[in-house]
Order: C-alpha cells, then structure tokens, then sequence
C-alpha cells in the first residue's frame, strides 16, 4: 500500500498536541526507541471505507506504520468490509494481544466503547469521537484517547476560498453520512463562503447544506463512488463549479464527474487530495486536512513508552492539527490577493479575531 509523506513533523505535533484542546504523550527517547521496544504491539481497524481510500483510513494506517519505523514495534490491522465488522474485528486484535488498538472512524465510537470496557488493560485511540455506550452517548474512558480534529475552521478558509475563484458564483458541498465529522467541515465551508459574501458584496450560492437547518445533501455511504458522481452532477446541472465532497472513497465518484465536465474543481477533504489522486490533480484545487498520520504516530509513541494519556487531543489551526493543502497545479491560477486575504484569514482564526463556530465541532 502507498504510504502518503508525512506532511507535518513528528517532533512539530508533540509540541502543538500540548494545548489547551487536549494533550498527546511526551516525545520519546532521543533514540526514538519505544519504552517496551519490540514487544509493544499497537494495533488498527478501518471503517469500511478501507485502508486504501485516500483520505482517513489511509492517513490513520501512514501514522501507524510512521510508528513502527521509528520505534521498532509489531502492528497488526484489521480492514472492515460492513460496520457489522468492527466490534469483531476490534476483538480479534484484542486477541492477538495488542497493546493499543487504534479505531478509525465515528462509526466505531459505540464498539470502541464497549471494547475498553471489556478490556481495560488495553489502551485506545479513535480517530474522529469519543468512546460511545450502546445508546450513542458519548462516555470518557481512561484506557481511550479520543483523536479529533476542529475541521470547520480549515473549511472555513476553503469556502472563502471557493467563493473568491467560483466563475458561476455557485458552490455545492455534500457529505457521506450525517455526522459530526462530516457535517463540521460542511459548516465551516458554509462560513468561509459567507464571509467572502460579506467582504466583497457577493452572492455566492452554496448548494448541498443549510448550516442553521443541519440538513442538506448526502451519499449515504462511504464506499459507492457511484453516489458522489450522482449527487456532483446534480451540483454541476444547478450551475456549481467547484465542489467539496466529505465522503472519504466516494469523493472519488466527484472527481469522474469534475472530469467530465468542463471548468469544474474539486476541494478535497482529510489527506493532500492531489498528492493521492495524482491523476486528478488539474481537478483539486487545494484540500481541507486532518493531520491524522502524525496524531496518531504520536499517541502510539506515547503509549509504546508508557506515556499513555486519555486526554482528548483536538487538532486546530493554531496547533498544525488541521489546515489547507498547497494549490499544486492550482497555485498559477490562484490570484496573489485571495491567497493572501485567506492566509490573512488563517491569523484571525488563531489569534481569534474570527470564531468558527460549529455545532459539530469537538469539545
């Protein structure tokens, strides 16, 4: 499996992971050795998206096998098909006597939960929620880290920036399932265009989601391409030009349909979306990013030398945790002055002169 390069430094992350929004483990020895060495054995499970589809799960297995480079310790993996998977494939690695177990996904909150209750000598991580109990509530755990990522303030700047290169003044957005880490960047990227609104005395429509309704447009899944490509034509006959899907694989479906069309880009979403669709990269303009590889190398580091902390870490712009990807093929087309007023953008969120509030965003 490719392993996308790893945008931001370990030694970077263990630093802005120390924040009020949460904590991650201490750095390790300067040998980078871990404290148990080869017998530590940190483990994954995917959601049924699958560890190959270029956004979350393939960014969680990088952090993973980020860790086993650096400290030398034995991984194992479990790849879910259906979410009927995940509380047998968490209990698997249980049995194969793994030391941390790392779940991708809001959809495994609730076998997460029920896990680290039956098993509280193992330690966890859970990318993008808390712990759930079999109602759906969350529930703090000392042997679960939760690992989760302030997205709508990244969106923010991506749907500033949208507005500001839209030739048609109509942008769509669209998510895989509603949940609070779909529907946060959607929120987020619903403000950015309304701030660009603000500033410059537009009209921009944004097609897919209604922030103050919670509802909009989604696939229904994570994995049928063949929805994204439906629901971004729709877009594209409503007259949208660039579009941002939050719907992991089925992003991919949104990218055939760019292709198709013509002057049609697309904001992608978790990982560098040109970096790892390298075919669709005259597609995407930029990509709104969860640094979830380094998060998760960083927890697995803490937990491998006994620095295991459950606090939760949220990842902001002002820690690095999120934020934009580079322009790539975009960067020629990108005017000087809106990559400046959104880079302007970026410093008011951090110093908070501007607050991206979003109902769905972490606590």
């Amino acid at each position: 499996m490719k392993r996308a390069t790893k945008v931001t430094a370990l030694a970077a992350l263990s630093t802005l992971a120390l924040t009020a929004c949460g904590s991650a483990p201490d750095e390790p020895s300067a040998s980078g050795s871990a404290a148990a060495g080869s017998d530590f054995k940190a483990c994954m499970v995917s959601d049924a998206g699958g560890f190959d589809d270029k956004s979350f799960n393939e960014s969680g297995y990088n952090g993973l096998q980020d860790a086993k480079d650096e400290l030398g310790i034995q991984v194992a993996t479990a790849e879910s098909q259906s979410n009927s998977d995940f509380a047998p494939n968490i209990d698997n690695l249980v049995q194969q006597d793994c030391n941390m177990i790392v779940t991708v996904g809001f959809l495994l909150a609730t076998a997460t939960g029920d896990a680290a209750k039956a098993n509280p000598d193992v330690e966890f991580g859970i990318v993008d929620s808390t712990a759930q109990d079999a109602d759906g509530n969350p529930v703090e755990m000392d042997n679960v880290k939760p690992i989760s990522f302030d997205t709508a303030q990244a969106a923010y700047l991506a749907g500033y920036l949208a507005a500001g290169m839209s030739k048609t003044g109509t942008v769509a957005t669209y998510g895989g399932l509603q949940i609070p880490s779909v529907t946060v960047f959607m929120d987020g990227f619903v403000d950015g265009v309304a701030k660009y609104d603000e500033d410059k005395g537009k009209d921009v429509k944004v097609l897919g989601w209604d922030k103050a309704k919670q509802n909009g447009s989604f696939a229904g899944t994570f994995d049928d391409q063949s929805a994204g490509q439906q629901l971004t034509q729709t877009f594209i006959d409503q007259g949208a030009d660039i579009i941002l899907p939050v719907a992991g694989p089925v992003g991919l479906g949104t990218l055939a349909a760019a292709k198709d069309a013509k002057d049609v880009s697309v904001i992608w979403v978790d990982s560098d979306g040109a970096a790892t669709n390298p075919d669709a990269a005259d597609l995407i303009m930029t990509s709104v990013m969860k640094q979830i590889g380094p998060a998760v190398d960083d927890v697995i580091t803490g937990a491998a030398n006994d620095k295991f902390d459950s606090t939760p870490y949220v990842g902001t712009l002002e820690n690095e945790g999120v934020g934009l990807a580079p322009y790539h093929d975009f960067d020629s087309k990108v005017p000087q002055d809106l990559k400046d007023e959104v880079e302007k953008l970026k410093k008011d969120i951090i110093d908070g002169t501007i607050t991206v509030e979003s109902e769905n965003a972490p606590k």
